[in-house]
């Protein structure tokens, strides 16, 4: 029913005979709350709120009780917010290596090569004597580790050539050659000799002497290189 058929309702009744006994205020009542229905169906439904009281109460409490000036951080686990690792970071035995351009350095095999037999007790590698020095490890990422060498000839005025020793067993193994035990290992182990990697070895960075070569064992590893390498003897 539209507002103003309704209020010609109101004029219409108002005018109309009323029957005996009944007052007019009953009808005024009823006419008023149609106008009341018509009102409220014009002006439509009424807008609802974004959010109840009460969940708009509790976002409020949970922002507010979270610590000021710190970021959230969704959807990353606390081990992927740590810092990362350098990718350059240094060697964990990096302290042990020498100064550069003294250090122990695995070298390819010259064309020439003079094996020489010279043990001296001078505090400098000769040939023929067992000294310990920082040697480089096979995959040459800066890495390494004190071990003995066998020093087999001279290159410069400060500078040896020296194959290494290992004390891993390595029987029938055509790249390392049997060299017993020696005073150069405190604990008494054969070692072997690698005869495929050779290395130059200054004078500043060697460790210590550790013993001299017998001839007859010196002899037999520098046949071994001579015949590997076509290197002379001295």
């Amino acid at each position: 029913m539209s507002l103003a058929g309704a209020e010609a309702s109101v004029d219409t009744a108002e005018d109309a005979p009323r029957p005996y006994g009944e007052g007019m205020g009953t009808a005024s009542r009823i006419v008023s709350a149609l106008i009341d229905l018509a009102r409220s169906s014009l002006s439509g439904p009424r807008p609802k709120a974004h959010g109840s009281p009460e969940k708009t109460s509790a976002n409020a409490g949970r922002r507010a009780s979270a610590p000021a000036g710190r970021p959230t951080f969704r959807g990353a686990s606390a081990s992927a917010r740590r810092e990362r690792p350098r990718p350059n970071a240094a060697p964990d035995n990096a302290s042990d290596a020498v100064p550069t351009g003294l250090a122990t350095v695995e070298i390819d095999p010259p064309r020439r090569l003079t094996l020489t037999y010279a043990p001296e007790r001078d505090s400098a590698p000769d040939g023929g004597e067992i000294v310990w020095t920082w040697v480089p490890y096979e995959e040459r990422d800066g890495r390494g580790k004190d071990r003995p060498v066998l020093v087999i000839g001279r290159a410069d005025a400060s500078r040896s050539y020296a194959v290494r020793l290992t004390s891993k067993p390595h029987d029938g193994d055509r790249q390392y050659l049997p060299l017993g035990a020696g005073e150069w290992d405190p604990q008494g182990r054969p070692s072997w000799v690698d005869v495929d990697q050779l290395y130059l070895v200054h004078d500043a960075g060697m460790r210590r002497e550790a013993a001299a070569l017998d001839r007859t064992r010196f002899d037999a590893v520098a046949a071994a290189l001579a015949a590997r390498y076509g290197w002379v003897r001295g």
